[in-house]
């Protein structure tokens, strides 16, 4: 039997048929780019892939036609994909073009063939073979263990956020002795490394790692062990690389590393989609391919077979103002010119959910499918307007990579505050909630424990049984005040539920329980996507609520959209953040909420500025380059947050379409006028709704025209390094905007979020 990591020349050769003469009847239907990227075998390759240009087509191709060539035996290629579907494509369709089954090959996530090598080579980093991979609830428990342990307050250093700082250090492929002082010490009161480097003996110990440590610890093995990456280098002739923009600095090493010796590596990807920082995502690996690797042929694949002209030539013209960018012009295919990309203004959301569902009701009574239909939002809180009002019209839809917004855990729990207050005797209700914020009465407390048996055994509701306890010493006396004040605040809360609207009791509710605080608290600590979400999804709640009459009404109206089901093989409408439609492709894509503060997303900005608007406009990019036929952008006037109207600008995106692909309408009224290039938005000050366009500026690309027609702007020269009206700006406190007036060291500015204020200019930055 053959030893799998025996690297003799006996186990590089298996039995394989003749190599063919000519090129493969599969390689005569590409174009001459495909062509080009299939048959330049020698030296590095970088596939720039643009949307819709059919990169999977060439790296099976490429693989193909390797193999019937003779260059190569299966077992000397490795290709790299980032998911396991991807990975199974790929085998199908080879074997599809090569007639045959291919054995033998490295094909597979970098997870699942850095696991490979480490099994191989697991003495090397102090384990044994058949090591575990520990998943997330192991790696929190033991981090837990090791922070008690050494006396490190949880509370404050949540072992959540303590683990995901280790493991951007191991995407960053930086063991606990390559973290810098500096670095380190701003963690956990500077207990980081320590703990870090406790938490990785403490895997050793119990012969496991976790998957951040599968290329880690490849890259220790490597650089301990030469003669094994040589192995490993000699093994490989070729090396292909799927979705290349998104790898972080690990995966860039080791493939670095594998393919140093033959350098017959083929990467593809496209920096323009390149969207996932915040998984560790370097678009810097793809940018400097060919300084990694001198000498490197970079083929463009620039004919789309998915969009129109008008689709390519809106999303075009958005990425050309992304200054780190290889740069392609993607040539469309389709012969269908006619239907530009629409850019709708409304008054406020939901006049916008109720133009998408008119929208999509218009394009299903011509024929086209709903499953041919998705809404694509910047964040998973605007998926609730949609929802309703595809409940509303009877449209079946389904979110595509998360729950429905009733579904939510945090949306879930604020409706149980509710019921409570609207029935009292809803014992699963309360139950849910009582220790949401904690209260002493987590699942395990004897508080808790003596007020379910109480109420089992009297046959009472748990409120009741609660009314009764405390007043008496079965609960400790701390339990027994925090539970007569959250009854008090209920006996409160249902006296004013009949004199307040439903939003401000609602908003009431989430503030005077600590409901709010206790998310908003968690925010900040964990610092992540998923806990930011549930503070918008509560906010998005409180904001959906003015269109009810009653709190009873709003309970009945959450019970019918709970019961909705739809059969799993109807057409249904696809809701989903844009994150999550990479690689997607639909007839028809809205794309709403193009509002400055809410896309470019105002956090992202204030976290890491130019570098994230990039990356918010490679997702407007994304966005766009989803739909075959269609693609409608809209913006609105006017949002409702936590129960209050937010004046709103139109995102500087929707300036910078260029203009013989769009075309605008709206509620607003259609603009006119010179276009400059740009578009035309609205904003409301006051009580007037005022035009204004402006346009996006990039750090060496020249400003364009401004005018702001209702405050009499006009662009004038700047002192070096001073402001001008006109410019982009933010403030920390009240977020994007742009410059009306200037006078001196004094701005007017008119806000995203704020509306119209006068701030000095040492307080906003240039955007």
């Amino acid at each position: 039997m053959n030893d799998p990591f025996d690297f003799s020349d006996d186990y590089l050769e298996p039995a394989q048929p003749a190599p063919v003469q000519g090129p493969p009847s599969y390689v005569e239907t590409l174009n001459p780019e495909q062509r080009m990227a299939v048959e330049e075998t020698d030296g590095p390759v970088l596939v720039l892939a643009g949307a819709g240009t059919g990169k999977t087509r060439v790296l099976t191709t490429r693989l193909a036609y390797i193999m019937d060539h003779g260059l190569a035996y299966a077992g000397e290629i490795m290709a790299v994909t980032f998911t396991n579907k991807a990975a199974a494509e790929m085998k199908e369709r080879v074997a599809a073009l090569l007639g045959r089954p291919v054995e033998g090959w490295w094909l597979g996530t970098f997870h699942a063939l850095a696991a490979r090598m480490v099994r191989a080579h697991a003495e090397v980093v102090g384990l044994t073979s058949n090591f575990t991979i520990i998943d997330t609830d192991d790696q929190i428990r033991l981090l837990k263990q090791i922070m008690e342990a050494e006396f490190i307050d949880e509370k404050k250093n949540p072992a959540r956020n303590l683990m995901g700082v280790i493991q951007r250090w191991k995407d960053r492929g930086l063991t606990p002795e390559k973290v810098s002082p500096g670095e380190g010490a701003a963690y956990a009161d500077g207990a980081a490394v320590r703990i870090y480097k406790i938490y990785q003996e403490r895997l050793r110990l119990n012969n496991a790692c976790d998957f951040g440590d599968l290329l880690l610890h490849v890259l220790t093995i490597f650089a301990e062990q030469p003669q094994i990456l040589e192995q490993y280098q000699r093994r490989f002739r070729y090396v292909l690389v799927d979705e290349y923009q998104d790898t972080n600095v690990s995966q860039y090493l080791w493939l670095r590393l594998l393919a140093k010796q033959h350098r017959n590596i083929c990467c593809v990807g496209d920096d323009d989609q390149s969207i996932y920082s915040w998984r560790g995502a370097e678009v810097a690996n793809i940018l400097k391919f060919e300084k990694d690797f001198p000498g490197a042929k970079v083929i463009r694949l620039e004919r789309n077979y998915r969009s129109t002209a008008h689709i390519l030539g809106a999303a075009s013209g958005l990425i050309s103002y992304n200054e780190d960018r290889l740069g392609k012009t993607l040539q469309p295919q389709s012969k269908d010119d006619a239907i530009k990309v629409r850019v709708e203004s409304l008054w406020d959301g939901e006049s916008e959910a109720r133009f998408v569902g008119d929208e999509i009701e218009a394009l299903q009574a011509k024929g086209e499918s709903l499953n041919e239909m998705a809404i694509l939002v910047r964040a998973g809180f605007q998926t609730r307007e949609f929802e309703e009002r595809m409940i509303t019209l009877g449209l079946p839809y389904k979110v595509v990579g998360g729950l429905r917004f009733y579904e939510r855990e945090e949306i879930r729990d604020a409706i149980a505050y509710l019921r409570v207050v609207n029935q009292p005797n809803d014992s699963l209700a309360l139950e849910r909630i009582i220790n949401k914020p904690s209260r002493g009465f987590g699942p395990k407390t004897k508080g808790l424990q003596t007020l379910l048996e109480y109420a089992r055994k009297s046959q009472i509701s748990l409120y009741s049984a609660a009314m009764t306890l405390v007043d008496t010493d079965e609960l400790s006396p701390k339990a027994r005040t925090s539970l007569r004040d959250l009854l008090a605040q209920f006996e409160l809360w249902r006296s004013l539920k009949d004199g307040l609207d439903v939003d401000d009791l609602v908003g009431q509710i989430l503030d005077e329980s600590g409901y709010m605080d206790w998310r908003i608290a968690e925010t900040k600590k964990q610092k992540d996507m998923k806990a930011q979400g549930r503070v918008d999804n509560l906010k998005e709640l409180v904001s959906g609520l003015k269109e009810f009459e009653s709190l009873n009404e709003f309970l009945e109206h959450v019970s019918l959209v709970m019961e909705v089901q739809d059969r799993a093989d109807d057409a249904k409408v696809t809701i989903m953040t844009l994150h999550a439609a990479k690689g997607l492709e639909f007839d028809n894509v809205f794309l709403p909420g193009w509002e400055e503060g809410t896309f470019p997303n105002q956090r992202a900005l204030d976290e890491s500025g130019n570098s994230a608007l990039e990356e918010e406009r490679r997702l407007g990019y994304v966005g766009i380059t989803r739909a075959r036929k269609r693609s409608i952008i809209s913006y609105a006037l006017r949002r409702r947050v936590f129960g209050q109207y937010n004046d709103m600008l139109p995102s500087r995106f929707v300036s910078e379409l260029p203009e013989p692909h769009i075309e605008t309408g709206g509620e607003t009224g259609t603009p006119s006028g010179d276009y400059g290039g740009g578009n035309y938005g609205y904003s409301k000050f006051g009580d007037n709704p005022q035009r204004f366009t402006y346009r996006g500026k990039s750090e060496n690309r020249p400003q364009k025209l401004v005018t702001i027609d209702a405050f009499d702007v006009t662009v004038s020269e700047a002192p070096d390094g001073g402001f001008r009206k006109g410019d982009h700006v933010r403030h920390g406190k009240f977020g994007s905007g742009v410059v009306l007036n200037v006078d001196g060291n004094k701005l007017d500015i008119a806000f995203a979020s704020g509306g119209r204020k006068k701030v000095i200019d040492s307080f906003v930055e240039k955007i």
